[in-house]
């Protein structure tokens, strides 16, 4: 069941078939939105314009193959969401060994503070990230946009293309899941 087409989605489709103006009209319509939500997304000036640059690039790619099965703006926010994704996937610590060690090293630690709780918080870090990678993908992907992004159920909704409810749902069994993990 298709939704229905948007003025927004007629534009794309006016610009797949060669309309240039309907592409203006689009971005002068979204790019503030867009902007807002990666760089609230990303608290990171230079990654937020990176990802707006590569969100837009991916629209002018892929006008030929656009089908409105969503609201023009979620399927905007889900190209940027996913590339907000694949860069937090790219920058992410995998330590083990010898770089765990030097990350330790390089944590700054009250003069205080023992060296075995800085291990005790950087492994409980690593368990929680492990515990993450471990949830099924829409769990995942909600625990991200939330944890990481800030992002309301709402919100959450709208970038993943689905209802509230569901959204809600899946934030709901994703953390039940990370508590059981963490508490084993």
């Amino acid at each position: 069941m298709d939704a229905p087409v948007d003025d927004d989605a007629t534009l794309m489709l006016a610009y797949a078939q060669g309309e240039l103006s309907a592409f203006d009209t689009l971005y002068a319509r979204h790019r503030g939105t867009l902007y807002r939500f990666l760089v609230r997304s990303a608290r990171d000036t230079a990654l937020a314009e990176e990802l707006f640059q590569e969100t837009w690039s991916r629209v002018v790619a892929s006008r030929a193959r656009y089908t409105p099965q969503a609201k023009f703006s979620t399927w905007l926010l889900q190209i940027a969401h996913n590339l907000l994704i694949d860069s937090y996937r790219r920058k992410r610590p995998m330590a083990d060994g010898e770089e765990a060690e030097a990350a330790l090293g390089n944590l700054p630690a009250p003069g205080n503070e023992q060296p075995e709780h800085v291990l005790s918080d950087f492994e409980r870090r690593r368990r929680l990230q492990r515990a993450i990678e471990n949830l099924p993908d829409e769990q995942r992907t909600a625990v991200l946009l939330r944890l990481e992004n800030d992002l309301s159920v709402e919100e959450i909704a709208e970038v993943t293309g689905v209802g509230r409810e569901t959204a809600k749902s899946r934030l709901r069994y994703a953390m039940n899941r990370l508590r059981e993990q963490l508490a084993e």
